[in-house]
Order: structure tokens, then sequence, then C-alpha cells
């Protein structure tokens, strides 16, 4: 098993292998997936000395896909208002490891020009070389980011989303 210290290093994210995705619940209990397709990021990871990693993500809001253009569209104008606000920024303020292969990272997720602490759990799924592979996941109330559109949707569609994160990166020389 590879060591915090092995993994130190600067790591930017590998789009072609990386998925940044969401899920939310319908009131008719389909389950809405969408990914986004344009996002950069990356990780400073400090090996045994937890207190200085770092990880950033910048997501483009218009570049969600859910399969069906429409609701794209309406998801994209009306809840994330990308005419005003056209990014989904997260930056890291804390990371702890609780063990070789699960770590939590501490960060401010901004949607929508607001900003609220979210903690992503995620699992190293693989080392090899200079890539890494990491699984994560967080819930969110979306409310709490002002992401909704009207009364009824309030009520259609759940107001807890799962943030989903199955992330490639490759270390800097």
């Amino acid at each position: 098993m590879t060591t915090l210290s092995e993994l130190a290093g600067d790591y930017v994210l590998d789009p072609a292998h990386t998925r940044i995705g969401l899920v939310a619940r319908h009131t008719m209990g389909t389950k809405v997936r969408g990914q986004f397709d344009e996002f950069e990021g990356g990780a400073h990871l400090a090996g045994d000395d937890q207190s200085r990693s770092s990880a950033v993500l910048t997501v483009q809001a218009k570049s969600l896909q859910t399969g069906n253009p429409q609701r794209d569209e309406l998801v994209c104008g009306k809840f994330l208002g990308i005419d005003d606000h056209q990014t989904i920024t997260f930056a890291s303020t804390g990371m702890e490891w609780s063990d070789e292969t699960n770590f939590k990272v501490t960060g401010d997720l901004s949607i929508r020009g607001v900003t609220k602490p979210v903690t992503v759990d995620f699992e190293l799924t693989g080392a090899q070389g200079e890539r890494i592979r990491c699984h994560g996941s967080a819930t969110i109330n979306r409310r709490d980011w002002g992401v909704n559109w009207n009364f009824a949707t309030a009520i259609m569609v759940s107001p807890k989303v799962i943030l989903e994160f199955d992330v490639a990166a490759t270390r800097r020389l």
C-alpha cells in the first residue's frame, strides 16, 4: 500500500478520466443523474503533514449534462443561474486522513454566489507511478445555496443532492 509520504506532491485533475457529478431525486421517485463536462482543479498533498494539504476545483456550471437537453437548459438557467453565476467553486480548508485509503476534505463550496462549508468523504482507490485515483461524495441541501426555481420545484425536487467525485489526477513533475 502507498504511504502518505509517497503521495506528497502537486497534482492536476485529468479531465478525461475524472467525473464530477450529481444525483437528485424527483418526487416521482426517479433519480436524475448529471455530470459536468468542463472543470479544472488540483491538489497539493503534503504527505504526513496533512495541515499543509489543499485542493481546488472550478466547474463551468453551463456544462451540466443530464441526458435531457431541455432539463439541462432549465437546471442551468433557473436553478444554477448561469447568466450571473458561471462557475461553481470549491477551495479546501482542511484535509484529514483517517487511514491509508480514507480521507475527508473540508472546504468552501460556492454556488450561485453563496459560499458554505462542505465535507467530502473520499477513498483512495489507486496510486500508481505519478497517478492517483479516488472516489468521493457529499450530500448537500441545495436550498442552502439558493438553488431553487419556484414553489412547484421546491416540492417536486428533493432538496438533498448528492455530489459525486470520481477523480484521476497526475502529479506535476
